[in-house]
């Protein structure tokens, strides 16, 4: 998935307590086998390969994770589009990229749009009509892999645990005795440590995305991997958006959609789909949900 997972839990280890941590990395594991379209084995790769040819029968889980993925397209007026793939390489991102030719993104762009990814629920397939669309899970598959795991310890008894997927946390319980699990908010121009605000969690994820992960710069201007897939291009609304909600793969998503969107169509969304938003927009302010104010820990506004 392309990032660094851990698994904390804050007690004493038992081997009991070590086999349910493995049993977590094993869900990671299997979810990055079924859902990762570089894999050459995994039903998402097979969907890929299949385009415009025939619908492909996938596991239940990979259905289910598709079919909430068409929900948040809908609510975010295509913001999230887990077609995106068909953009795959068109945007690299070293010291020496470059943004590609307007015709090479139109070219491409002609085999985006999720209202095209066609689910069937009696048959449990899915199907990409058009030879070179594409399937891509890595806006939400990341949060689905700590629902998965959070379920795999609850189920084991553990109700206390911190997963933590590079830039989503997933606080379950207390760290300790009337201790919820605290998060920091990345500044946005700082560095991996550098954070502005903070979060308490508790039975809950907190998701950012942001402009600062993976870029380039170009006479002047910055080029990030969070593609406008209604553009072809990189949005411009923001620097970067944290959703904080009760589901990981909620989280993970509606971040992405949010700073597609930027403000105030961000908060609109959020408000839609019943989380907290924290936005920093292109200008450097910060817009947040109702729910978001009551909840976060300043520090200082974010520094330009």
């Amino acid at each position: 998935m392309g990032t660094v997972m851990r698994v904390t839990l804050p007690t004493e280890e038992t081997p009991a307590l070590r086999a349910a941590v493995q049993a977590c990395f094993a869900r990671f594991e299997q979810v990055d086998q079924t859902m990762s379209e570089w894999k050459p084995g995994s039903p998402v790769a097979e969907l890929n390969r299949q385009a415009g040819r025939a619908p492909v029968k996938v596991p239940e889980e990979l259905w289910g994770l598709l079919e909430t993925a068409q929900r948040i397209s809908a609510a975010s007026n295509g913001a999230f589009d887990v077609t995106w793939a068909a953009l795959w390489g068109l945007w690299q991102f070293t010291d020496a990229s470059r943004p590609p030719s307007r015709d090479d993104v139109a070219s491409r762009l002609q085999h985006v749009g999720w209202k095209r990814l066609r689910l069937d629920a009696k048959a449990r397939t899915a199907y990409l009509p058009e030879r070179g669309m594409a399937v891509g899970l890595g806006a939400i598959a990341k949060g689905h892999a700590l629902a998965m795991a959070a379920l795999e310890l609850r189920s084991r008894g553990i109700q206390d645990f911190l997963l933590d997927a590079g830039g989503q946390v997933y606080g379950g319980g207390m760290k300790g005795p009337g201790q919820p699990w605290k998060v920091g908010i990345r500044e946005p121009r700082g560095g991996p440590e550098d954070s502005f605000a903070g979060l308490a969690l508790t039975d809950a994820s907190i998701s950012t995305s942001g402009d600062y992960e993976r870029f380039f710069v170009a006479e002047g201007v910055r080029f990030h991997h969070i593609i406008d897939t209604r553009t072809g291009s990189p949005a411009r609304g923001a620097r970067s958006a944290t959703v904080v909600a009760s589901d990981p793969t909620l989280a993970d998503a509606c971040s992405t959609a949010a700073f597609v969107l930027g403000a105030p169509g961000g908060l609109e969304f959020a408000r839609k789909m019943g989380v907290d938003l924290l936005l920093v927009d292109a200008n450097n302010r910060v817009h947040m949900t109702p729910g978001m104010k009551a909840r976060l820990l300043w520090s200082h506004p974010p520094r330009d």
